[in-house]
C-alpha cells in the first residue's frame, strides 16, 4: 500500500508517498491534479466540499484547536467564488454573503477548483482533505507557534518530522526547488503522516459526528 500527503505549491503540487512495505518516502511534483501518481490513500491540503454560500463548521473547529495558528484556515471559502474571473468581483460578492475573501485565498481557488472537478463523494474514501498545521499539532503535541516561513518554525516542524521517523535530509535531496519551496516538502511530508494514520485507522476527524455534505454530496470535513 502507498499512502500520501499532498500539497499546493508554486508548481503545481508536490507529493511525499509513503510505501508502507518497506518504509520509504518518496517525492513527486507534478503541474496538474491529475499527473501526480497513484496512491491507496491521500491527505491533501486543499479545501474538499465546499458549501455554496455560508462557512463551514470544521474549518472553525480547526481555528480553535489551532489557537496562535488559527490564521492558517481560511474562512469563508464557497464553490460560487470559483466562477469569478477577478478578484474584486469576488470578494464583493463574498462580502456581500457574509465573508470576504482574502488575497490569498483567492490565488489559491484554481487548485481547489482543479480538486473540485475531480472529486466524487466515493472518491473521499480515497482522497480526503487535511491540514498541515493539524499534522504538526499531532506530531509536536501541540501548535506550533512560529511561522512555517521562519528559521525556528522549520526547524521546530523538521524536529517534528524526524521524531516521527521521517527523515527530513533525504526528502530534501529529493526537491526540485525550482517547482516547490521547503516549507510545501515538509507540509506534504506531515500529511504523509497523516495519511499513515488514516490507513490504521488511527486519524481524527472534524467534525467528529457525521459531517455537512455540500450540493454534490462531498463531506466537509478535515482529518489530522
Amino acid at each position: 500500500m502507498i499512502v500520501a500527503g499532498v500539497d499546493g505549491c508554486r508548481g503545481g503540487w508536490i507529493m511525499v508517498a509513503h510505501h508502507l512495505a518497506d518504509g520509504r518516502r518518496t517525492v513527486h511534483g507534478a503541474v496538474r491534479w491529475g499527473e501526480l501518481p497513484p496512491a491507496d490513500i491521500v491527505a491533501v491540503d486543499m479545501p474538499i466540499g465546499l458549501p455554496d454560500r455560508g462557512r463551514r463548521g470544521a474549518d472553525f473547529e480547526a481555528r480553535r484547536l489551532l489557537g496562535v495558528r488559527r490564521s492558517s484556515v481560511f474562512i469563508g471559502l464557497r464553490r460560487t467564488l470559483l466562477g469569478f474571473a477577478d478578484y474584486p468581483a469576488a470578494n464583493a460578492w463574498g462580502k456581500a454573503d457574509g465573508c470576504g475573501l482574502t488575497k490569498q485565498a483567492w490565488f489559491l481557488l484554481p487548485k481547489i477548483a482543479e480538486i473540485d472537478r475531480a472529486m466524487t463523494p466515493a472518491g473521499q474514501d480515497r482522497v480526503r482533505e487535511s491540514h498541515p498545521e493539524l499534522a504538526f499539532m499531532r506530531l509536536a503535541g501541540a501548535p506550533v507557534p512560529e511561522s512555517k516561513r521562519t528559521p525556528a518554525g522549520e526547524a521546530r516542524r523538521r524536529a517534528a518530522l524526524e521524531r516521527a521517523g521521517i527523515a527530513v535530509a533525504p526528502l530534501l535531496a529529493a526537491l526540485d526547488r525550482r517547482h516547490a519551496a521547503v516549507d510545501d516538502l515538509l507540509d506534504a511530508a506531515a500529511l504523509s503522516h497523516t495519511a499513515t494514520l488514516m490507513a490504521a485507522g488511527a486519524a481524527t476527524r472534524l467534525p467528529a459526528g457525521d459531517p455537512p455534505r455540500d450540493a454534490r454530496g462531498l463531506r466537509m470535513e478535515i482529518w489530522f
